[in-house]
């Protein structure tokens, strides 16, 4: 008799839900699941410190962070004891890709109104966008002659509902049809600024121009100098460091057209970490005038004083409390996903590939009067571009053919947006689909390196005294971040080294 009331029970509780919270059963709920499709993780310290935006302060630097020389060095990350390593991010990505999966599956079983098919929307945007950086990180660069037999990165378009799934990589061509089905299928819904914004991304590192420009169209007005981050004005030069640092990545700002705050102590680092923004960079990039195609002052301040924290005003910290009595909690960092600066750039480039310079110039032109002192009334001209980015058919090797023109077209515009968003980790991005060499520098005398650097990548180098210099080809296999080893345990194909 005992034992039949006891099963009776147990069967009475199992029948029943315990967590109300596991059941999406509104609209309402749904909305909130698909709040949660975006990476909460930075990819910004390890892209940065892969990229030339990187340098070597020396030993006397007052962060040394694993991940941020780790990524320096391009060696293959193994730890996973803070937010900004590689497993992290990819781990993150798919929890964010996870969340649009349920939702999506919530949606197909409620049925079809207004206000789920603009869910729908947001998340199929959110999947493709999460699979899209992911496989720009972890993946080689996209090129229609090696898309298939490159690999790509696991495409999950279901809900996981079981302990142990197996993935498989597919070529990296099916994983950019995949991302661009999902950017297609929502045309009637792809109304949002932020959606059309990475779609001429994603459509520029495909080459497809004409598309780059009609997204970017849903975007810019007729004046679209009005929607940028105006550095040069009074107003901005007259703000103080914190002010500017609130204001880059507030809702606010009009250029602003996506931000998340993910868990990230990058806020506390990005300025002092040892492998980052060195008085020589910043020279070359913000105070050589010969560097802006007008001539004149950058309107980029950069502040810290010295070389250890030389840094641009970006990252707000929002820290949770979670024990007031204790003063502990977790740390928050804004991520600035697209702006109307990438929008213009990205449309320009497109023009520049078409031959359209006239438009080309158009835009770059309202670029380059809120970014540099003193311009608001210059015009840029073929002339401007060509003499100021020289031989740049040296440098940039895209997976299609440019003229001299092009080349300085393209190469110009990826140092606009080189130095729009410094600190960001995008300027990785432009190296890997340009194949641009990469040169990092080692600092002579720090031996604690020497062990890390294989005999074979040292130049110049005559004892531990100079500097030494580690240079990252074009095609170089480790320009695709190796796959964490928690995904290798689950029989994911790891990278080629």
């Amino acid at each position: 008799m005992i034992l039949i009331l006891f099963l009776s029970a147990c069967k009475d509780f199992l029948d029943e839900v315990q967590d109300n919270r596991a059941t999406i059963d509104s609209n309402e709920k749904i909305g909130q699941l698909i709040a949660s499709a975006y990476a909460d993780a930075q990819y910004a310290e390890f892209a940065e410190s892969m990229s030339d935006n990187a340098d070597d302060k020396g030993p006397g630097a007052s962060t040394e962070r694993d991940v941020n020389r780790t990524a320096y060095l391009w060696e293959d990350f193994t730890a996973n004891d803070n937010a900004e390593t590689t497993t992290n991010y990819w781990e993150e990505s798919y929890y964010a890709i996870t969340h649009a999966n349920h939702g999506l599956e919530a949606i197909k079983e409620r049925g079809e109104s207004p206000e789920l098919d603009q869910f729908k929307g947001e998340a199929l945007i959110a999947r493709a966008y999460a699979h899209f950086m992911l496989a720009n990180f972890f993946c080689m660069r996209y090129d229609p002659g090696t898309e298939n037999t490159e690999l790509g990165i696991p495409y999950a378009m279901e809900p996981e509902k079981n302990a142990v799934v197996k993935y498989e990589r597919s070529s990296l061509k099916e994983t950019y049809d995949r991302i661009e089905a999902d950017i297609e299928e929502p045309k009637f819904h792809f109304t949002t600024k932020s959606a059309n914004a990475f779609a001429t991304r994603f459509y520029l590192y495909k080459g497809e121009w004409e598309k780059v420009i009609d997204h970017a169209n849903r975007v810019l007005q007729e004046n679209p100098g009005s929607l940028l981050k105006n550095f040069a004005s009074q107003a901005y030069q007259s703000l103080s460091y914190s002010q500017r640092t609130i204001g880059y990545s507030s809702a606010s700002e009009e250029s602003n057209l996506l931000i998340t705050w993910t868990y990230s102590v990058y806020g506390r680092n990005f300025a002092s970490n040892r492998y980052a923004l060195s008085d020589s960079i910043r020279n070359a990039l913000f105070v050589d005038q010969n560097t802006n195609p007008f001539r004149k002052d950058w309107a980029y301040d950069n502040f810290g004083g010295t070389d250890f924290v030389l840094n641009f005003p970006k990252y707000e910290e929002y820290f949770r409390v979670t024990n007031i009595v204790s003063g502990i909690g977790f740390p928050y960092a804004s991520l600035v996903h697209f702006t109307m600066e990438e929008v213009l750039l990205n449309r320009a480039e497109a023009y520049v590939m078409l031959g359209e310079f006239n438009n080309a110039l158009s835009d770059l032109t309202a670029f380059l009067r809120v970014k540099t002192e003193g311009a608001a009334s210059d015009r840029l001209s073929v002339q401007d571009m060509t003499s100021t980015y020289q031989n740049a058919r040296n440098e940039y090797f895209p997976f299609y053919e440019l003229t001299d023109q092009q080349a300085a077209f393209v190469k110009g515009i990826a140092e606009f947006r080189r130095r729009e968003f410094y600190h960001e980790g995008l300027r990785w991005l432009d190296i890997k689909r340009f194949n641009i060499v990469v040169e990092h520098r080692i600092v002579g005398g720090d031996t604690a390196m020497m062990p890390k650097i294989s005999e074979g990548e040292l130049e110049n180098s005559t004892n531990v005294t100079d500097d030494m210099k580690l240079t990252l080809m074009a095609d170089d296999r480790r320009r695709a971040i190796q796959i964490p080893e928690s995904a290798k345990a689950f029989g994911i194909t790891p990278n080629k080294r």
